[in-house]
């Protein structure tokens, strides 16, 4: 798909220089050991593969009102993006580009889109509304569906640490009060609720193009 908007990696890297410049070398120091880390554990050996049926769990809205992936989806083929919290600015640049180039390609093919993190209701509302989003914003309390997915992880001792001098506490931002958070994926899902395509990114500065995932969406008959 022809764009003049820079790709999300693009943009990750003009945030990341921007970082770089801005904050304390121990920060940045802890940020680039753990994402080091991520990218030598590469993709973990329990991701679920294509083929499989999507799991599900209970889910929050934007209101604190119970949901689940398999209402959100209403029987169509959809779009799974899994993301860590309205907190990060990865997250949030993926998130607004999948709304300005995704959303209408999906829109054409009949598909939805789903975006969902294991952060409270509140800050699922601050994504949306901040992000000025159209498609379902969810949280998944406890990471039920990413650990069912096998994408789950925890950030080092040293990020939880840099994250608090940050004013970032995991413990009060996500549902369950804990640190874990899926790791940035994009999982395609036909009407039936079979994964059809499962994009996993280890390192949270990295995400799925729009032409990556158009790709594997026009694949599905």
């Amino acid at each position: 798909m022809a764009t003049d908007t820079p790709t999300i990696s693009e943009q990750a890297q003009a945030l990341a220089s921007g970082s770089a410049a801005a904050m304390r070398a121990d920060i940045m120091g802890a940020f680039a050991a753990d994402q080091a880390a991520l990218d030598a554990g590469g993709v973990p050996h329990s991701v679920v593969a294509p083929g499989s049926v999507m799991p599900d769990g209970y889910l929050l809205d934007l209101n604190g009102g119970a949901t689940s992936l398999t209402r959100l989806r209403a029987g169509r083929p959809t779009v799974v993006v899994f993301y860590r919290g309205a907190w990060c600015p990865y997250c949030n640049i993926a998130l607004r580009t999948y709304q300005a180039e995704l959303v209408p390609a999906l829109a054409e093919r009949g598909f939805e889109l789903v975006a969902i993190s294991p952060q409270k209701p509140h800050g699922s509302l601050t994504t949306a509304q901040s992000n000025e989003l159209t498609y379902s914003v969810a949280s998944d309390p406890g990471n039920q569906i990413a650990t069912a997915l096998g994408i789950l992880t925890e950030p080092s001792a040293d990020s939880v640490a840099a994250q608090v001098k940050l004013g970032l506490d995991l413990t009060e931002v996500n549902a369950d009060g804990g640190r874990t958070l899926p790791m940035p994926t994009v999982v395609v899902v036909d009407a039936a609720g079979i994964i059809r395509w499962i994009d996993v990114h280890p390192n949270y500065t990295g995400r799925s193009e729009v032409p990556d995932i158009l790709a594997a969406v026009d694949a599905v008959s």
